[in-house]
């Protein structure tokens, strides 16, 4: 980066008493350059005895009118100084001067004329009225008004919500200008600073706000009539968007997330600023520097030096392209947003500087100070200083992570040991060949020995995985809005792909969480994709995923790993997107797994996923987590535990089938699943027995019921278990009972005869020599 001054201030008009206000270090001051660059307003909050002011110089000594205003306080001071497109000429602007009491005065520039004034307006509507913050958003302007309660002795928590958020549109044209109806934003809030992009306006709190207002950012989006709250400290809350005019009440807009956001930690904001991609840029009191995105998502950027920032220092803030500039104590930071990478480091000789536009130059940022207007230009690094690509001081990163784990060694192991020690070869070894690869101007197999070039020549393919990955990725960021979700449906295919490839920690278990909860169609059709589950010609659902997949889909973590943050395991993920998206696929894709378990572990294996809780009770679990009762989450349930086919799952099963009084699948199931095993045949028999004896819903089904009858059952048996499940009456019992049909010894003589004809067990084992001829055959004599 190379310094170098383009202007000693001398072109500017009356730039001697530029330069002398510059000087003032005691007053402090705002300064502002016009969108042509060709005007700097320098807004000062002089001291007593000088009058506070506005003051305009224009550059290459324009002749015309000069644009000075000053007030006597109390007398209402300037707001904010604005500039405006104005339609009349393509690329030309007006100057918004606007004052606390709501009075804005519309100013023009005529080269050889001056400055000239357009027109006064009123942009608050009540006389009462205060503005405290006003920004510009195309051809309007937005604000935040302080409207004072009518009564002197006020409750002050009402009080605290005596603030106003309007918008109203400002048009230049032939005839003059006019301003559009008022639009209230927000009413009844409290004190807001206001700062809009293109195509949102940001609404940060006050300092002097109340505590509990001061734990959230609300962001406007106009064209949406909709409001987006996020929280710093835990990203995006909630959106709503506002049909009518009623619904713009602070307090209604808050109703649905006051317990959500009364356990947040108060906002840290020393300086806030909008960036050039349209996001807000904020600095804490502790230095760190993170940026929050018009959809409320946050994302930190970087830490400046020196620990934690006084109230009164300032902090300047700009952005040039993906360039971050930041001046704090006078040190020039230069950051590249979207890496959080240091690009360069400047002390400075100048004691306080400003940010000027840069016309024409994209690759330069200018700085006015008091001795003038210094440009510094990138300049591109060569070859042998070029910094190392994140990617390579990632896998140093991973790598410690690596060995970290696995050393018997209390030090702690770090990055500049790794790379300094020699002990470990492996990650220089792969720093290398992707320094070579990821460097554009070298040919892949020139610059790198031969052991290497052969390494290279194996991750050839994994490298250009990569490579296109961080295109896809490059694309989702630059794409517009109407073709971000295309990119985002390949790009999480392929990162579903790459973390089911990798071993499954808690990291990227947490991450996958995130991506499904953030693309959960584009997850949904990328885990179909990645386990191949499709239809056969007979319906029936088939996966063709390997067995490394299944292991990662089966994996199942430790208790303290989930739960305590939210974390669910990869299979309950699937299930939930399978229940979202095509739930008739869920009890085949559960058979599925079990297969699966059945053919790679041994039953019961403490090592399998079957060793701690069954496949489909953690199917039966994410079920019940949707807090849904009906008929459709009822079958769901009968289809998951009669897939599993374990005894307790179908009794369970068959259990739910008679709360529901379904009698026909009653029987059915009990047909089914009678000749998995002697043990559950005798349970279901005596569980339909139990219910044949209470009451008469059965009785169609007897001639399907009865052949299920054990063999080890007898006819004491079956009556003893009819009389204790016989239902209860209050009266005394009577022969003939006239409340509904009563159980009689005929509806169980089928049964009964059924068993006392079969022949018993103890026959069956002796029916061969009860047959023999006794007693046996003489056996001939041996001479």
């Amino acid at each position: 980066m190379k310094l170098r001054q383009v202007s000693d201030l001398s072109d500017f008009s009356r730039g001697h008493w530029l330069r002398e206000l510059l000087c003032r270090a005691e007053e402090p001051s705002h300064v502002q350059s016009s969108p042509d660059g060709q005007h700097l307003l320098l807004l000062q909050k002089s001291l007593p005895p000088t009058l506070p002011r506005v003051v305009a110089f224009q550059r290459h000594s324009i002749a015309g009118a000069d644009l000075e205003r000053s007030w006597q306080p109390p007398q209402p001071a300037v707001a904010g100084l604005l500039f405006l497109q104005s339609p009349v000429v393509l690329g030309s602007w007006v100057l918004a001067v606007v004052w606390e009491h709501g009075r804005t005065e519309v100013w023009h520039f005529v080269v050889a004329v001056g400055w000239q004034l357009l027109q006064t307006l009123e942009l608050c509507q009540g006389a009462r009225a205060r503005v405290v913050s006003v920004c510009s958003r195309g051809t309007s302007l937005v604000w935040c008004e302080e409207r004072p309660p009518l009564g002197a002795h006020s409750d002050m928590s009402k009080c605290a919500f005596r603030f106003c958020v309007c918008a109203r549109a400002l048009e230049v044209g032939e005839q003059g200008v006019r301003l559009g109806t008022v639009r209230i934003v927000l009413h009844n809030s409290p004190e807001y600073q206001v700062l809009a992009s293109p195509q949102h306006v940001f609404l940060v709190p006050a300092a002097a706000g109340f505590a509990t207002t001061s734990k959230f950012l609300l962001i406007w989006h106009p064209e949406k009539a909709e409001f987006t709250i996020t929280a710093p400290s835990a990203g995006f809350i909630r959106s709503k968007v506002l049909h009518s005019s009623s619904e713009s009440d602070f307090r209604k807009l808050l109703l649905d997330s006051v317990g959500l956001l009364s356990g947040f930690a108060p906002l840290d904001i020393h300086t806030s600023a909008v960036s050039s991609s349209g996001g807000l840029l904020l600095v804490s009191t502790k230095g760190s520097v993170s940026i929050v995105e018009p959809d409320g998502t946050q994302r930190h950027i970087f830490d400046l030096e020196g620990g934690s920032l006084a109230q009164g220092s300032p902090v300047q803030l700009k952005t040039f392209g993906s360039i971050l500039a930041c001046v704090l104590a006078g040190v020039l930071y230069l950051v590249n947003q979207n890496s959080g990478r240091l690009v360069e480091k400047e002390v400075l000789s100048m004691k306080e500087v400003h940010f000027l536009e840069a016309q024409g130059e994209g690759d330069s940022i200018q700085l006015l100070s008091q001795t003038g207007i210094y440009s510094f230009s990138f300049s591109k690094p060569e070859d042998s200083s070029r910094p190392e690509p994140c990617l390579v001081e990632m896998v140093f990163e991973e790598a410690c992570r690596y060995y970290q784990r696995r050393s018997l060694s209390s030090s702690k192991l770090t990055v500049e040991k790794l790379k300094k020690g020699g002990t470990f070869q492996a990650p220089v070894v792969l720093t290398a060949i992707l320094q070579h690869s990821l460097d554009q101007k070298q040919k892949p197999a020139q610059g790198l020995q031969d052991t290497y070039a052969k390494l290279l020549s194996t991750m050839s393919l994994e490298l250009q995985s990569y490579m296109s990955l961080e295109l896809l990725k490059t694309c989702v960021v630059c794409a517009p809005e109407s073709e971000v979700e295309s990119y985002c449906k390949e790009l999480v295919e392929q990162e579903v792909g790459r973390i089911l490839q990798s071993d499954m920690d808690k990291d990227n278990l947490a991450y996958l969480n995130s991506v499904f909860a953030s693309f959960p169609k584009a997850a949904w059709k990328a885990i179909r994709s990645c386990l191949q589950l499709q239809q056969n010609g007979d319906g029936l659902l088939v996966a063709r995923a390997t067995p490394e997949v299944w292991k990662k889909v089966l994996c199942q973590p430790q208790l303290e790993e989930v739960g305590q943050n939210g974390m669910v395991p990869l299979f309950e993920l699937i299930c939930t997107s399978f229940l979202r998206f095509k739930p008739k696929w869920l009890p085949s894709f559960v058979e599925l797994t079990q297969q699966y378990v059945s053919s790679s572990w041994s039953y019961s294996s403490k090592e399998g996923p079957e060793g701690r809780v069954p496949l489909y009770k953690r199917a039966l679990g994410v079920l019940a987590r949707r807090n849904k009762h009906g008929e459709a989450e009822d079958e769901m349930e009968l289809e998951l535990l009669l897939c599993s086919k374990r005894p307790k799952a179908v009794l369970q099963a068959l259990h739910l089938l008679i709360r529901l009084k379904q009698w026909q699948r009653v029987v059915e199931v009990a047909e089914k699943f009678s000749k998995l095993s002697p043990l559950l045949n005798k349970e279901i028999f005596i569980t339909l027995l139990a219910e044949f004896a209470q009451h008469r819903e059965l009785d169609p089904y007897l001639d399907r019921l009865w052949p299920l009858c054990p063999a080890e059952l007898t006819a004491s048996d079956i009556l003893t278990i009819v009389l204790q499940h016989l239902p209860h009456s209050q009266e005394d019992p009577v022969p003939f009972s006239s409340e509904g049909n009563p159980l009689t010894l005929g509806l169980l003589k089928p049964l009964l005869q059924r068993v006392v004809q079969r022949p018993s067990v103890q026959e069956e084992m002796y029916s061969d020599a009860l047959q023999s001829t006794f007693p046996p055959p003489t056996p001939p004599r041996e001479h």
